[in-house]
């Protein structure tokens, strides 16, 4: 089971419709939860950090492989993250990612990472990068299973 934990909501119709497809897509595969969670407005950016990561570490099953996705993490080809996934699902078959909000993640989320991943020096749009990390993730699928996906 793959979990997508992420601080806020899609608000733009095509963003939404590109998620559903992968959703779809993914279902072949896995079962997907997406869980989003809400913006936390205050002047402090650590505690706005702190407080968005207290609600994320609601979500967080003791068992769970963690996968954070921060610009510091460690950068990967698709086939190294389809490897990556395959080791990490021997040891427990659900994996979370969780896309962090405008400021990033807590240290306590960090902690409780089994990998820290970035996609890029970058910096996207939460919004279009949840569509982007979906796409990665039906892509090592396809990979796993030798089926066909352009290149």
């Amino acid at each position: 089971m793959i979990k997508l934990i992420c601080i806020g909501k899609i608000k733009e119709k095509y963003l939404k419709d590109a998620i559903l497809e992968y959703k779809k897509r993914l279902s072949k595969y896995t079962k997907l939860d997406i869980i989003e969670l809400p913006d936390i407005n205050y002047p402090e950016i650590d505690k706005v950090k702190k407080e968005e990561g207290k609600l994320i570490l609601k979500h967080l099953k003791t068992n769970d492989n963690i996968i954070v996705l921060d610009i510091n993490g460690q950068e990967l080809t698709s086939i190294e993250l389809t490897n990556k996934l395959c080791k990490l699902e021997e040891i427990n078959s659900n994996i979370t990612f969780i896309i962090g909000g405008s400021y990033g993640l807590s240290d306590e989320v960090k902690k409780r990472a089994s990998y820290s991943l970035s996609f890029s020096k970058l910096t996207f749009p939460h919004q279009l990068f949840r569509v982007i990390l979906l796409e990665q993730i039906y892509r090592t699928y396809k990979i796993r299973n030798n089926e066909n996906y352009h290149k």
